[in-house]
């Protein structure tokens, strides 16, 4: 008889105080089993050096905890941007983010797939392909994955739906460094009724059929103010949102992200910050 796999459950994590002293201690706060982090302003093209001292200690209680840990990119790169300094920044960014994940020993690194702007598709496509091949190549042995994550849909974006991965893939000769972070808002913004009887299955259905069973490293585990197909990137606490509760039970039985960690973004609630959302998702999954 196989091993059940049990996805762990956290949150993306502040880190005031150092990312060892601060993500930890709000990590055990709120029972977290998992948790993503910012190795640099999220809004900012600066890239912070980091703290050995907490870098080590990260790395260690991941290491003999088990908790694994991703690193969340900035929120400004844009690979399929028409502004070269744009492009080149971003390819700094997300090198900076690859180094610093690997010293923390972080799993993953999750980059939003970009936009083209207000340039042609197939222009932002070519750069795509010119400047995160050589990132994915780069990668160490022992380094993170490099995970893209689709949008709401919104403007211009590269890709938004599940389907859209496999072209975005294709671009990048489907890279064995090159992995996915499904975010439950955007699908739902971008059209995926996770919400309807049998939406969440139909949905991982549809990615294990795009990108295969094993490319979905992590979801980000986000209920949504908006209806379905609103293209609005708007997340809401798990259950009190348009998605609900239950497509997230549906989500915890399905064989394409059994054992798939899930980090939630949520708004959180202001006595317990996101406490509460975890306990839902574990009661979700069955504790």
């Amino acid at each position: 008889m196989g091993v059940e796999l049990r996805s762990p459950i956290g949150a993306h994590v502040p880190v005031a105080g150092g990312l060892a002293t601060g993500g930890l201690r709000y990590a055990a706060q709120i029972g977290a089993e998992a948790i993503q982090v910012f190795v640099s302003n999220p809004r900012g093209w600066a890239l912070a050096a980091g703290k050995q001292v907490e870098d080590e200690r990260l790395r260690a209680h991941s290491e003999q905890s088990g908790m694994p840990v991703f690193v969340h990119s900035p929120y400004l790169i844009n690979i399929g941007s028409p502004n070269p300094q744009t492009v080149a920044s971003s390819v700094a960014s997300i090198r900076h983010s690859l180094a610093r994940g690997a010293a923390i020993g972080a799993r993953g690194v999750v980059v939003h797939t970009g936009s083209a702007v207000s340039q042609p598709r197939e222009d932002a496509v070519r750069q795509l392909r010119e400047h995160l091949l050589p990132l994915l190549d780069e990668i160490p042995p022992d380094g993170p994955d490099l995970l893209f994550e689709p949008m709401a849909g919104q403007g211009a974006m590269l890709c938004a739906t599940v389907q859209d991965l496999g072209p975005y893939l294709d671009t990048l000769d489907r890279h064995p460094r090159a992995g996915v972070c499904l975010d439950t808002c955007h699908a739902f913004a971008a059209g995926h009724d996770l919400a309807a009887p049998g939406g969440m299955a139909a949905t991982l259905d549809a990615l294990a059929a795009t990108i295969g069973a094993d490319r979905l490293k992590l979801i980000h585990a986000n209920d949504s103010k908006d209806v379905c197909g609103a293209n609005k990137d708007r997340h809401e606490n798990i259950g009190a949102g348009r998605i609900g509760a239950e497509p997230f039970a549906e989500l915890f039985r399905h064989p394409v992200s059994r054992g798939v960690p899930l980090v939630i973004e949520t708004p959180g609630r202001s006595a317990d910050p996101h406490r509460a959302d975890v306990e839902t998702l574990k009661a979700l999954r069955g504790v």
